[in-house]
C-alpha cells in the first residue's frame, strides 16, 4: 500500500512539473520595439496642450528599488493648455515594463497610493471613450491626504488586454502564460489636484483622449494594445 501510494504521489509531482513546464512561457511578445524610446512616442505638443519647458521630470531611481524592478522606463510630464483664459494643468506618468511576470507585475495606484499616505475616497470602473467606437477600459480614482485632493484616471496594458482590476491583471498574465509568452505591459495614468472643489475627470478624459490620437498611428499600441490601434487606423 506504501508503494502505491508512494507511486501516486511522484506522479503526481511529474504531472505537476509536467504543467509548470508546460506553462512556462518561451517567448516575449513586445508593442514596444526595442530600439525605440517611450519618450519618444509620447507627444510633447497636441490639440492645445503642451509639456512643461523644463522637459521630462527626473524620477530618480535606487538600482534596487520597486521602480527599477518593475518597470524598463518612465515618462513623467506635466502639461497645460488655456481654455478661454483659464489654464488647466494635468501631471501624466507612463511606465513601461518588457516583463510582465508572477513577480513583475504592474503597480496599480490603488495600491501605491495608500503606500504613500494617501487615502483611496472614490474609485469607479468606466470606459475612456477614445472615439465613438473605440474606449479603453479606465479606471477613475479620487486620493486624499490632509487638504490635497487628486483626482486620476489610468489604465493599464498586458499585452494585448486592458485589465481594470487587480483580479483582471493576474487573469491576463495568466492567459499570456498560456499562449507561451511573456507579454510587455504598461500604466497610463494621469491626475490634477483639485483647487476648487470641482471634479477634475472630465479634463483627465479629455487629456488622455488627446494624447492617444496624438500618437503616431504605428505606435498606438504601446498604449492600448494592437487591437484597439488598428480600428483607431
Amino acid at each position: 500500500m506504501i508503494e502505491r501510494r508512494e507511486f501516486m504521489f511522484a506522479g503526481a509531482c511529474a504531472a505537476a512539473l509536467g504543467t509548470a513546464e508546460w506553462l512556462r512561457p518561451r517567448k516575449m511578445r513586445l508593442l514596444l520595439p526595442e530600439n525605440e524610446k517611450l519618450t519618444n512616442v509620447i507627444p510633447q505638443h497636441f490639440s492645445g496642450w503642451d509639456a512643461g519647458g523644463g522637459g521630462d521630470i527626473v524620477l530618480p531611481d535606487m538600482a534596487d528599488s520597486l521602480a527599477a524592478k518593475l518597470y524598463s522606463e518612465r515618462v513623467a510630464r506635466s502639461y497645460r493648455r488655456t481654455i478661454q483664459d483659464q489654464q488647466q494643468d494635468v501631471m501624466m506618468l507612463i511606465a513601461y515594463g518588457r516583463s510582465q511576470s508572477d513577480v513583475l507585475q504592474l503597480h496599480r495606484p490603488e495600491k501605491c497610493y495608500p503606500a504613500t499616505g494617501f487615502a483611496v475616497t472614490a474609485s469607479k470602473l468606466f470606459p475612456l471613450s477614445i472615439t465613438p467606437n473605440v474606449a479603453v477600459p479606465a479606471v477613475m480614482l479620487t486620493a486624499e491626504m490632509g487638504s490635497r485632493v487628486e483626482d486620476i484616471v489610468y489604465w493599464t496594458r498586458l499585452g494585448e488586454m486592458l485589465p481594470q482590476t487587480y483580479n483582471e491583471q493576474r487573469w491576463a498574465r495568466f492567459e499570456t502564460a498560456l499562449h507561451g509568452y511573456i507579454a510587455d505591459g504598461v500604466l497610463v495614468r494621469a491626475s490634477i489636484i483639485r483647487t476648487d472643489g470641482i471634479s477634475s475627470f472630465d479634463v483627465l478624459s479629455a487629456f488622455l483622449r488627446d494624447m492617444v490620437l496624438g500618437i503616431k498611428a504605428n505606435r498606438r499600441a504601446t498604449m492600448i494594445g494592437d487591437t484597439l490601434a488598428q480600428r483607431l487606423a
